[in-house]
């Protein structure tokens, strides 16, 4: 067990203190640079390799799946890492093959792609909220391994993670939303709507995990109560599931700035922006 694991702590009354069992911030920042720099030798080498990487994040609203998706992504390049968040099908969209607007941006060679949310918007969001038929979900359930199928078969590495959450925790989340106006835009009508059927998610849930958690494509579940612990365990895992290797490099070395050879900084006024802080 890691140094860090989580140390259970009950207060006075007997209850488990939250706050207590959470990674401090200082262990967080020192262990993210870590896997950070790991995350950076995995894109060089996805980049020489020609790789193709596909990674799905699902779970229900506030489960932390775009923060951890942040964490992944703040120190490496968007041209190789992208992410995919798509909105609601236009009307054209919701006539093709459901499969088809994700099709799309699958990744191509040197590429890794990270769906926040996927397809399985029919097994989740779509079935609870009478978007889509049972028929229609069931029909999905059962076709999806055979597309996943197909991607690995295709060359494509498959990762999905499900961010599990409890009750409290997402209230907790959802309520910060609303009264934190930097966090207003992270909650929808629909987020509403969905927050009162708990437990038709979790059947759903149930339902997605049993008919497509495969040998080839399975789902790697995260608890993420505790955000900064959660991401940290997705990135270590992810890593883990790549077979990558770091790739040598020449030294660097900042060459010699060029001489002025009569260069002289401009005389007319320049409109510099108030200098606040």
């Amino acid at each position: 067990m890691s140094k860090h694991a989580r140390k259970s702590q009950k207060t006075k009354d007997g209850t488990e203190n939250q706050d207590a069992t959470k990674i401090k911030a200082k262990v967080y920042d020192r262990e993210l640079a870590t896997l950070h720099v790991e995350l950076v030798k995995l894109q060089e080498w996805v980049r020489h390799q020609g790789v193709k990487v596909c990674l799905v994040f699902e779970g229900r609203d506030g489960a932390g799946k775009g923060g951890t998706i942040k964490a992944i992504t703040e120190r490496v390049s968007p041209r190789i890492f992208r992410v995919v968040a798509l909105p609601a099908p236009t009307e054209r969209e919701q006539s093709q093959m459901y499969i088809q607007r994700y099709m799309r941006h699958f990744p191509a060679a040197g590429e890794v792609v990270i769906f926040d949310r996927s397809w399985y918007n029919r097994a989740g969001v779509e079935r609870v909220m009478g978007f889509c038929t049972e028929a229609q979900t069931e029909r999905f359930l059962q076709m999806t391994p055979m597309v996943e199928q197909a991607m690995i078969d295709s060359g494509i590495i498959l990762l999905k993670y499900w961010l599990e959450v409890s009750p409290e925790e997402q209230t907790r989340r959802l309520e910060a939303r609303i009264e934190d106006g930097r966090k207003l835009w992270k909650l929808s009508p629909m987020d509403l709507k969905s927050y009162s059927r708990w437990y038709d998610y979790s059947r759903a849930r149930d339902a997605m995990l049993a008919a497509t958690d495969t040998d080839f494509a399975p789902w790697h579940v995260a608890r993420s109560d505790d955000k900064k612990r959660a991401r940290l365990n997705i990135i270590r895992h992810l890593l883990t599931q790549i077979p990558y290797e770091e790739l040598p490099r020449e030294r660097i070395a900042l060459p010699k700035r060029q001489k002025p050879d009569g260069y002289r900084e401009p005389d007319h006024p320049l409109k510099v922006i108030p200098e606040l802080y």
